[in-house]
């Protein structure tokens, strides 16, 4: 196959891209704003979008120190990142405004299609070796040289091809952004029933509640519903049942220790147990607990191990014991600080009471929030999904 063609393209298109360089395809502009746009029209080039107005000098000898930004235009930003080795181009799809003058713009002078050159400017696969050759370093940045990136050349299919291949991007961007609003919607919708499906503070009955339950949740002390245990590996587990506290998976065996000494060390943590991890966030103030929901295992000694003593339900625990709201005033007075950790007094936590539904009624609030995050991993899986595509697309629809 000819180096000057995709190896993805639609139907009815085989000849070759055409070789054209920047300066036949764009000018530099310097056009100043003369006041007829406001602080309102200031756009983030990082982020392409029009900034909030609210910290904007706007006096007017500073507003006509901006580069005015049209549709269609590219403004150059020179922050080097692991996706964009040499700065990257980003093209104005928002509307005309105005950028910092210390952007360098350039204008589209020939028959192009929007939204073709969005995705074509902002490839890394295209645009990083025109760069490399086209800037200058300084720290953390890059400075584009205008005129040499001008000579460069970039290959060019036909403006109907340009605007099939654009109107693709467009519409797995439109995909892409439905499914994250879908997901950032359900994990809003899982807050709001975390605070509302638990007791607030000095109520014993939460907000929210299934249909046939009207009685107060009991107040239990931790020492009657768990236990501390100290059960050591007898090396019936392996560096494979190794987990992660913080993010409840098996680890990658590959940097176990392994040696039977050492193996030894790990205390069992068994489907049910909870585990103390000490580290403070903004999620977390003092800490959280985890509960095991992966299946047995063994964790470092340096965490302590509850295990259940009454009938659970195993889901219901995993989010009562994890939120925040229930477990941040508990552990406000069963931890004591050390530099950018908790430490758990376990004789201390087991005094602490919590608020506790009937079984039947944990099942129905375990099984609620297990199936709110089936479907919160499933968008997350297609959106992950899309996100490959898009990026096997932008590789093999693109010379």
């Amino acid at each position: 196959m000819s180096n000057k063609v995709p190896q993805i393209r639609f139907n009815g298109y085989s000849d070759a891209w055409e070789e054209r360089k920047f300066g036949e395809l764009y000018k530099k502009v310097n056009e100043k704003n003369d006041l007829s746009l406001g602080k309102d029209r200031v756009i983030s080039v990082a982020n392409m979008y029009f900034k909030d107005t609210g910290n904007i000098r706007s006096d007017d000898a500073y507003m006509k120190t901006y580069n005015i930004f049209r549709t269609g235009d590219i403004a150059f930003e020179g922050n080097r990142s692991k996706h964009f080795s040499y700065g990257r181009f980003v093209e104005n799809t928002i509307g005309d405004g105005i950028v910092s003058h210390v952007f360098d713009v350039f204008r589209p002078i020939q028959q192009f299609d929007l939204n073709y050159w969005k995705y074509a400017i902002h490839n890394e696969r295209v645009m990083g070796p025109i760069l490399m050759t086209a800037t200058t370093s300084s720290t953390m940045m890059t400075n584009l040289v205008a005129k040499d990136f001008l000579k460069r050349a970039i290959l060019v299919p036909s403006y109907s091809e340009q605007k099939l291949v654009g109107s693709f991007f467009k519409q797995l961007d439109d995909t892409i952004a439905l499914h994250q609003r879908k997901l950032d919607l359900l994990k809003e919708q899982k807050k709001g029933f975390l605070q509302k499906m638990f007791p607030k503070n000095g109520a014993k009955v939460p907000e929210l509640r299934f249909a046939g339950f009207a009685d107060d949740w009991e107040e239990r002390k931790f020492g009657e519903l768990y236990k501390k245990v100290n059960e050591k590996n007898d090396l019936s587990f392996g560096k494979d049942r190794v987990i992660s506290v913080a993010n409840m998976y098996f680890k990658d065996t590959g940097n176990i220790r392994s040696d039977d000494a050492y193996m030894k060390t790990y205390n069992i943590f068994r489907t049910g147990d909870i585990a103390f991890e000490g580290n403070r966030s903004k999620h977390f103030s003092y800490g959280r607990f985890v509960e095991n929901t992966i299946g047995d295992g063994i964790v470092s000694h340096v965490f302590d191990v509850f295990r259940p003593i009454q009938q659970f339900d195993l889901n219901y625990w995993k989010y009562a014991i994890h939120n925040e709201r229930v477990m941040g005033p508990i552990l406000m007075t069963a931890t004591t600080s050390s530099t950018m950790m908790t430490n758990l007094v376990a004789k201390d936590f087991l005094k602490r009471a919590i608020l506790v539904p009937s079984y039947s009624e944990q099942k129905l609030v375990g099984s609620f929030f297990k199936q709110l995050d089936d479907t919160i991993a499933l968008h997350q899986r297609k959106l992950d999904l899309l996100k490959e595509q898009k990026k096997g697309f932008l590789q093999k629809m693109f010379v």
